[in-house]
């Protein structure tokens, strides 16, 4: 009796150490306690969960088999319960399923490398995954780092992007951290790695907000910051004050990005004088200023009421296609929005689409938009995408930094702290006369600084 309570309560004090542990240090209880156990589950059911994923291939073997036979009784001439039993080899069809290697934890998870069964592709574990997650009694289960032969399964434990806390503020020169990628990382978006982003995403959907985040990321920077917003100026006249132009109409937009053509092909010719392939090639004393341009709402600059305004169109399209296309080399970058992003725009919009790398796609209201931003990339993004819920603003699928597609969430930037942002860094705007050595014929909706 006494030795049966000294071992219920033994029990109790590690259950309670172990809830304890668990309470106050969630990492290392995770890396001490629950990944090995969840490891050990995982090796020991993977052949039950590879079957019912129909992930198993069937394979002959030889197998020593012992068989019984049954034996009529001969004085009753029915069935007797006396067996004979036949032993030897023979060959079967034996269910394998595909080799694990050895799980590697997380800070949310776990990953695994699979080795793949003849004939068998990734796109099959992408259509397991979901499987596998249940099984796993997992949030969600992702296939990364496809190699000849080789996937690896990401297991995530929780939705990382249910609670986003970050500053988007990195420190870093045209580096900023709008939000969480699913794997737990900082989401980063780094114009020097890569230049221009398209970002889409219906009303509510937390496009507005991911450019909130990045101007108030940007604002403390050395860069000059450029606004396009044709819905009167409603988007973007709040942070004028962080602005070096503004353009709120057509005319204003043609005049706008004709200077930036200016200024990207002054910027060529200051490479070609002194023998460098791009600005950052420059002497330190020489490099321009980075220019970071965002465009907001940029169907209106593809569409036209009659064929009166089709040349302007036209030039307004080419002019933006320039500029993403000559601007990477020029430390001039865009950042395109859009709710709605078709190819029945016109072909200047597939054009400029091919030219921005980063991608960004929030709930959509169309299939055409979800499939113009991320359609080209890979299949399985563009799942993802159309199955953002609308109860989740801010949650989108990214592609381009790394190559891979990621889900991410944008960090809540209220419109108050992005106008703070710009009031409190507005010093560091430069004049746009002395980045071009124009001044903008048509109002560009904020006073000139010069």
């Amino acid at each position: 009796m006494t030795n049966s309570l000294l071992l219920l309560g033994a029990l109790a004090a590690a259950a309670v150490g172990l809830w304890a542990w668990r309470s106050r240090f969630p990492v290392s209880f995770w890396y001490g306690v629950g990944f090995p156990v969840r490891a050990v589950l995982v090796c020991l059911s993977w052949h039950h969960v590879a079957s019912g994923t129909k992930l198993t291939r069937k394979r002959r073997r030889w197998r020593y088999t012992l068989d019984a036979v049954p034996l009529a009784d001969i004085a009753t001439r029915e069935a007797s319960a006396v067996f004979r039993h036949k032993r030897g080899l023979r060959r079967v069809d034996v269910e394998h399923a595909p080799r694990l290697g050895l799980p590697r934890p997380t800070r949310l998870g776990w990953r695994i490398r699979v080795r793949l069964h003849d004939g068998q592709v990734p796109a099959d574990y992408e259509k397991a995954a979901e499987g596998i997650a249940h099984a796993w009694r997992v949030h969600s289960v992702r296939v990364v780092d496809v190699a000849p032969g080789r996937v690896t399964l990401w297991a995530t434990l929780r939705d990382p992007l249910t609670d986003i806390a970050v500053t988007p503020e990195t420190g870093e020169l045209l580096r900023v951290r709008p939000g969480k990628l699913e794997n737990g990382a900082d989401w980063i978006i780094d114009f020097r790695t890569v230049p221009h982003w398209l970002n889409a995403g219906a009303t509510q959907s937390g496009k507005s907000n991911l450019a909130n985040a990045i101007i108030k990321g940007l604002a403390p920077q050395p860069v000059a910051l450029v606004g396009f917003d044709l819905k009167g100026g409603v988007e973007f006249t709040p942070y004028a004050p962080r602005l070096s132009a503004l353009a709120t109409s057509r005319a204003e937009c043609r005049t706008l990005l004709d200077d930036l053509v200016r200024l990207v092909t002054d910027r060529m010719a200051l490479c070609r004088t002194h023998g460098a392939r791009n600005v950052w090639r420059l002497p330190e004393h020489l490099r321009p200023v980075p220019v970071v341009v965002l465009v907001d709402e940029v169907a209106e600059l593809f569409l036209m009421a009659d064929k009166s305004e089709k040349d302007d169109v036209t030039r307004t399209g080419t002019a933006l296609l320039r500029v993403a296309q000559l601007g990477r080399a020029f430390a001039v970058h865009l950042i395109v929005c859009g709710q709605r992003i078709g190819s029945d725009l016109g072909p200047g919009v597939t054009a400029l689409r091919s030219q921005l790398s980063g991608r960004v796609c929030h709930r959509v209201n169309d299939p055409e938009t979800a499939n113009m931003t991320l359609g080209d990339m890979d299949p399985a993004a563009l799942d993802a995408a159309r199955a953002i819920p609308a109860e989740t603003p801010g949650v989108c699928v990214v592609a381009g930094q790394d190559g891979a597609w990621h889900r991410a969430r944008s960090v809540y930037v209220s419109e108050e702290a992005a106008e703070s942002a710009a009031r409190d860094h507005a010093h560091l705007a430069p004049a746009w006369h002395d980045l071009t050595g124009t001044t903008l014929t048509a109002d560009p909706g904020i006073p000139d600084a010069a």
